[in-house]
C-alpha cells in the first residue's frame, strides 16, 4: 500500500509543474542544462501576459520587485544615512529572511506547526511586506524535496546560477492543463495556507490556484498597511528604506538554492552536513539570519526547528516556540532529539574511537623516538 501511494505521489509530482521548453532531462535521462540564452528566452516568454494571460502569476511576482526599484534609488540617493542602512540590513536579512522560513518554508510547505486559529495564521502571514506568492513557492518546493538535485528539481543547482535564479518563472509555476483530479490535489497542498483557491473552471482560465483579483487585493492591503505604519513612524525615509530592503531580499532569496546546494558541487562537510541524499549544505550566514540550516532541513523537512547544534541559531524556531508557549501555536514537530540520537552522538562516538586508535598507533612511535634519543 505504501509503495503504491508513493508511486502515485511521484507520478503526480512529475506532472504538476509546467515543464520548460528545454525540458527537465535530456535523451539520456540526465539533467537538461540550457544555455543562458535559452533560460532568458524562456523567462521573458513566460512573463509575457499578452502572449498568455495564464502567465499572470509569474508576472505579478516580478512586478512587485520592479515596482520597488524607484524606492531603492530613493533610499540610496536621497534618504541614505548610516542608521537607515542598519535598518535596511536588519529588515532585509533578518526580518524578511526569518519570515520566509517561518511562513513559506516551515508552515506553508511542510506544515511543521499548526496555529490555534486563522487569526494567528493571518498575522504570521502578514508579519512582513508581501513579496512572494505562496503558490509559486509551495507546490514547487514539494517537487524540490522529491527530486532534490535530480532532473525535475525546479531549482537544481547543477543547472547553474541562472537556472536557479530564474526558476520562479521558468520552472516553479504549476502546469496549465492539469486534470481536475490533479488540480484538486494541488489545491490540497495549499488548503492550510488560507489562500482562496480557484474552482477548476477558473483554474483553466487563469492557470493558477490563486485568483489574480484576490492576489492583487491582498498585496495592496499588505503594502498599504506597512507603508502607512512606517511613514507614521519615520516618514517617507523609513518607508522607502524598508520597502527597498524588501525588494533587495526578494532578489537575493532567488539565489539561495544555488548557494544552499553547493553551486552544483559536493561541498558537504563531515560532522556538519549529515544528510547525504542530496547536495544541500548548512551555511552560517543563512542559518544565523534566517534559521535556514539547509542540510538539517533536508534531513528533517517537517521539523519546526533546524538549528540542531549549539552554534546553529534559529530565529524562525524561536518565533514558533514563543507562539507555542503563548498558546497561539498548538503543536509542532521538533526533530532535535532524533537528530542527536541518530546522527550527532554516533558521529561523536565514532570520532572519539578513531582518535583513540590514532593515539594508540602513534604512542609506540613516540616511545621509539624517545628511546633513540636516549641511546644517542
Amino acid at each position: 500500500m505504501y509503495f503504491q501511494q508513493n508511486y502515485i505521489l511521484m507520478a503526480y509530482l512529475d506532472r504538476v509543474l509546467d515543464p520548460p521548453v528545454y525540458g527537465w532531462s535530456d535523451s539520456e535521462g540526465m539533467l537538461s542544462k540550457p544555455t543562458s540564452k535559452q533560460l532568458l528566452t524562456e523567462f521573458f516568454k513566460r512573463l509575457n501576459i499578452f502572449r498568455c494571460k495564464k502567465n499572470w502569476l509569474a508576472f505579478f511576482s516580478w512586478s512587485r520587485v520592479i515596482l520597488l526599484v524607484p524606492l531603492v534609488f530613493l533610499f540610496f540617493f536621497k534618504f541614505f544615512t548610516i542608521p537607515l542602512l542598519v535598518v535596511f540590513f536588519i529588515y532585509s536579512m533578518i526580518a524578511m529572511g526569518t519570515h520566509g522560513t517561518i511562513w513559506h518554508h516551515r508552515y506553508c510547505t511542510h506544515q511543521a506547526y499548526t496555529f490555534r486559529n486563522k487569526f494567528w495564521r493571518f498575522l504570521t502571514q502578514n508579519l512582513t511586506i508581501s513579496m512572494i506568492p505562496e503558490e509559486i513557492y509551495v507546490v514547487s518546493h514539494h517537487v524540490h524535496h522529491a527530486k532534490s538535485d535530480q532532473p525535475g528539481d525546479p531549482y537544481n543547482a547543477s543547472g547553474g546560477f541562472l537556472y536557479c535564479f530564474l526558476a520562479d518563472v521558468n520552472h516553479q509555476p504549476i502546469a496549465k492543463s492539469l486534470s481536475e483530479e490533479d488540480y484538486n490535489r494541488t489545491v490540497g497542498l495549499m488548503k492550510h495556507t488560507g489562500v482562496n483557491a480557484n474552482n477548476y473552471t477558473q483554474y483553466l482560465k487563469w492557470g493558477s490556484v490563486t485568483h489574480p483579483g484576490l492576489a492583487l487585493m491582498y498585496c495592496v492591503m499588505n503594502w498599504s498597511f506597512w507603508y502607512v505604519l512606517f511613514f507614521l513612524i519615520g516618514g517617507h525615509a523609513l518607508g522607502c528604506t524598508i520597502f527597498a530592503s524588501a525588494a533587495f531580499w526578494a532578489v537575493g532569496v532567488r539565489t539561495f538554492n544555488y548557494e544552499g546546494h553547493g553551486k552544483g558541487e559536493d561541498k558537504r562537510r563531515t560532522g556538519i552536513d549529515f544528510n547525504q541524499k542530496d547536495m544541500s549544505i548548512n551555511q552560517l550566514w543563512p542559518g544565523f539570519v534566517a534559521g535556514e540550516w539547509h542540510n538539517n532541513h533536508h534531513l528533517y523537512p517537517k521539523s519546526a526547528r533546524t538549528g540542531f547544534l549549539p552554534h546553529q541559531i534559529d530565529f524562525a524556531w524561536y518565533y514558533i516556540w514563543v507562539l507555542n508557549k503563548l498558546g497561539l501555536v498548538t503543536s509542532y514537530h521538533d526533530s532535535k532529539k532524533d537528530f542527536h540520537h541518530r546522527y550527532a552522538k554516533p558521529y561523536k562516538r565514532k570520532k572519539q574511537e578513531n582518535d583513540e586508535v590514532q593515539e594508540q598507533v602513534a604512542e609506540p612511535a613516540v616511545k621509539l623516538r624517545s628511546a633513540d634519543q636516549v641511546m644517542l
